[in-house]
């Protein structure tokens, strides 16, 4: 214990903590203390998770810490097995829950904080079974885990290219040609904007565009969706047909069975199963051994790259047309047909039929057990309280009398293997025939197809001349084209530019042409007004002079300073009365605190009446207490 406290003082003091703690201090700290350094540790590995506990409640803190140490995959110590036990600890902030908890988080620290931004986006959400049959909810959740798959894969190959060793030249090559491209698609965008803006409701039209455009993805969502369905229908129906038909062979089998079809039918299947294991199992395994070492050999290869891809495909259209030619050649040789091959097709189509018949063999015996533990199943639910099965009478005592107890599950069991067996028997032999009489007209097929072809191969090889020479004329075509469109495109982007900078300078001079017409208009406004002031200022009639500005600015300016002088004279003598006025306010305020003292005095003669007597002596009022 004290190592692990010691670990933990330590990691603490360390960036990006720095508690400054000792063992003491440590080791003396409060629950909710405890619990807040926990916090601190939890939000250097996740930054969601930084906040101040006291402002929650105990209940969501806890549930907080433990659904973030859940997805860290962190384990209680064995102590605290029991889930109620552990909260809590959490949430009286004991020492033998959080202390473990610290030394694991800052034990990998790197680790956990590359966990938690996976967690971010790949714990996904739980959506209730009754909200995804909802179409529109299921779809958003099947793009949602399509998303996650997909971060899954980028995140992965940005793994592989952080631990690939790129060399920053040729990113800052690939960085540069993309950004070219970039640019060449913003200006293919801006033309065609320039285009479009010419059309008139262009902005609706184009939310027409787009919003064909969901509901295409929508349709073609659905059409596959659809598509799935009559799938999944199809297959459901085919098994049913071919359940109720094993129902019947195998009815018909039990109504007329004897031991000696029986004992032929064991034979069968055990030449059937001699056949699965000395045949069929072993190329199946010989096969998946082939696969694990193509596929073995394929993962010991180093990476390949763009050149070494382009070079393998070159090599497979070079060998697809090497392949190509001599099937032309071996066809114009019009050769006679080899006495051979018929028997030989028919002899791989009837391996092939055998390989597909052990297939169904193989099949049929998986739906014959699943069927025989649907009926244990059964008759495991028909069980008496004792447990024992319960069993016709009749049955039981004709088995017992005959010493053959359980025969007739047995007989059941043989018949239905028969019949099936028997069923393949039929199917082979017709199948049989029909590849005979097919191979037959296949041969005969070839030979009409052969001769109608080599007239047609005849020109197809000139054509294939000419279309090689057009290939390569085409090709220095497209090349010139390329190269005079190259030039053109530069020319046109210089002047866009040129245009562009025109433009944004007629804009100028037209914004200064519009601004001094405004300052004349102004300016000529002003020059009338002056023009019209002049006139009424030296017109001889007093109405007309009187409106003019001037004249209305003077009677203004004498009315001001008649007022100026009215108000220095009210202040003047303000001033002179300002001593007599103050010691007459000091007077008045005398007078009113002895007035009010008066009162007080009458008030308070008023109270004590009740209390003396009056006497009257020599005209004198006294009270006499």
């Amino acid at each position: 214990m004290s190592e692990q406290l010691k670990f933990i003082v330590e990691q603490l003091n360390k960036e990006p903590f720095k508690k400054n703690f000792n063992l003491i201090t440590f080791d003396s700290l409060e629950p909710l203390q405890l619990q807040q350094v926990l916090n601190d540790v939890l939000a250097e590995i996740d930054p969601k998770q930084d906040m101040d506990i006291r402002e929650e409640t105990p209940e969501q803190t806890v549930k907080r810490m433990s659904s973030f140490l859940g997805i860290m995959k962190y384990k209680p110590p064995g102590s605290f097995s029991d889930v109620s036990s552990f909260r809590q600890g959490l949430v009286t902030g004991s020492k033998p829950v959080v202390h473990p908890i610290l030394h694991w988080l800052l034990q990998k620290v790197p680790e956990l904080k590359k966990r938690a931004y996976l967690a971010c986006f790949l714990v996904k959400l739980e959506v209730p079974a009754e909200f995804l049959q909802d179409d529109v909810v299921n779809d958003t959740y099947h793009q949602y885990e399509e998303l996650v798959e997909g971060f899954k894969t980028y995140h992965k190959e940005c793994e592989h290219l952080r631990t690939s060793g790129f060399s920053a030249a040729e990113i800052k090559r690939d960085i540069v040609a993309m950004e070219e491209e970039k640019e060449q698609l913003f200006k293919r965008v801006e033309r065609l904007k320039k285009r479009v803006e010419s059309v008139s409701n262009h902005q609706r039209m184009l939310e027409q565009a787009r919003l064909l455009r969901v509901e295409k993805e929508r349709e073609e969502s659905l059409r596959h969706q659809k598509q799935e369905q009559k799938r999944q229908l199809f297959q459901v129906e085919q098994r049913l047909v071919r359940s109720q038909q094993q129902l019947k062979d195998m009815r018909q089998a039990a109504a007329n069975t004897n031991p000696e079809s029986l004992m032929k039918r064991l034979e069968e299947e055990i030449q059937i199963n001699s056949y699965m294991v000395s045949e069929k199992l072993p190329k199946e395994l010989e096969g998946m051994r082939r696969t694990v070492q193509y596929l073995q050999k394929v993962a010991s290869e180093p990476a390949m790259d763009q050149a070494d891809i382009q070079e393998l495909e070159d090599k497979i259209k070079e060998v697809n047309t090497q392949i190509n030619q001599l099937i032309e050649k071996k066809m114009m040789k019009n050769d006679p047909i080899d006495q051979l091959v018929p028997f030989k097709q028919q002899a791989l189509i009837i391996t092939r039929k055998k390989e597909s018949k052990a297939k169904e063999l193989q099949e049929a015996r998986e739906v014959l057990a699943a069927a025989e533990r649907e009926l244990k199943r059964r008759s495991g639910q028909a069980q008496g309280s004792s447990g024992e099965e319960v069993i016709r009478e009749d049955e039981q005592s004709v088995e017992a009398e005959k010493g053959i107890t359980g025969y007739s599950d047995t007989q059941e069991e043989l018949e239905k293997v028969s019949a099936i067996k028997s069923e393949l028997d039929n199917k082979k032999g017709r199948t049989l025939d029909d590849m005979s009489g097919m191979v037959k007209r296949l041969n005969s097929v070839i030979v009409e197809k052969k001769s109608a072809l080599a007239p047609i191969l005849k020109e197809l090889r000139t054509l294939r001349q000419q279309w090689g020479e057009l290939s390569q004329e085409h090709e220095s075509k497209k090349a010139q084209y390329e190269s005079c469109a190259a030039g053109l495109e530069s020319n046109r982007s210089k002047l866009e530019q040129e245009v562009k900078s025109l433009r944004e300078e007629v804009a100028q001079k037209e914004n200064r042409y519009h601004y001094i017409n405004s300052m004349l208009e102004i300016i000529e406004m002003q020059m009338q007004r002056a023009a019209e002031e002049t006139k009424l200022y030296v017109s001889s009639d007093p109405l007309e002079k009187r409106k003019a500005i001037r004249e209305v600015y003077m009677k203004n300016i004498a009315e001001q300073e008649l007022l100026g002088k009215k108000l220095r004279e009210e202040q003047k003598m303000v001033k002179e009365n300002h001593a007599a006025n103050m010691e007459q306010v000091e007077m008045w305020r005398d007078l009113q605190q002895l007035m009010e003292c008066k009162r007080r005095c009458f008030i308070k003669a008023q109270s004590q009446v009740s209390i003396g007597q009056v006497i009257q002596e020599g005209g004198e009022d006294r009270l006499v207490l």
